[in-house]
């Protein structure tokens, strides 16, 4: 059975592979920010859920009629702090103002999880689920925050920190699943996919 992950981030591409698995990629050229003002009202994980589903549902639809059997997995990470969902900051100014609001506080990684099975030219099981993870961030001082902010790390990513990365060295602590941070909960991912009737352990097995 083929894995297809749809989603560009290289750290999700990284957990499942060093979690056993070798999906393809496939990425969905979405409007995020179209769809999340049109879930105006919506929960921090209803937003990241509904953009994961979006992303792996146009990834099946795309694969469904050249691949026989397919798991399609999307996922969506945001970070929730002081009342906002906020995901890549796209620019140093904006970086470095998420840090001059998340530095020395807490937030939480939400990110929206959903996994698809294809089976005859179309989608045969559809699951989703969220997960939540909360981050306790340090206080960088001004010169290393100017220097993290120049490596361009923080400006792809959601939150503008990463678990796995630079950004490790500014974050304290973690509560909850730390795969989740990177942006896939292998845990809440396992049990998605035990509900389209797939054993992770069968994926490694198949790879």
């Amino acid at each position: 059975m083929k894995v297809v992950l749809a989603s560009a981030s290289p750290a999700r591409l990284s957990v499942l592979r060093a979690a056993g698995l070798d999906p393809a990629v496939e990425v969905a050229d979405l409007d995020e920010e179209a769809l999340l003002d049109g879930a105006t009202g919506a929960t921090p994980a209803a937003k990241v859920t509904m953009l994961a589903s979006a992303k792996a549902t146009t990834i099946a639809r795309r694969i469904a009629d050249t691949v026989p059997e397919a798991i399609v997995i999307g996922c969506d990470s945001m970070l929730h702090i002081d009342g906002e969902l906020v995901g890549k900051p796209g620019t140093p100014e904006q970086a470095a103002e998420r840090w001059k609001a998340m530095a020395g506080g807490r937030g939480e990684l939400v990110t929206g999880h959903a996994v698809l099975r294809t089976a005859d030219g179309g989608i045969d099981r559809a699951v989703e689920g969220h997960a939540v993870t909360g981050v306790r961030f340090a206080e960088p001082d001004p010169a290393e925050l100017g220097a993290y902010i120049a490596t361009g790390e923080p400006l792809v990513v959601a939150g503008a920190f990463t678990l796995d990365g630079l950004g490790g060295w500014f974050v304290e602590g973690i509560d909850g699943d730390p795969s989740n941070v990177i942006g896939i909960s292998l845990p809440l991912t396992r049990k998605l996919l035990a509900a389209v009737g797939v054993r992770v352990t069968d994926l490694w097995e198949s790879d």
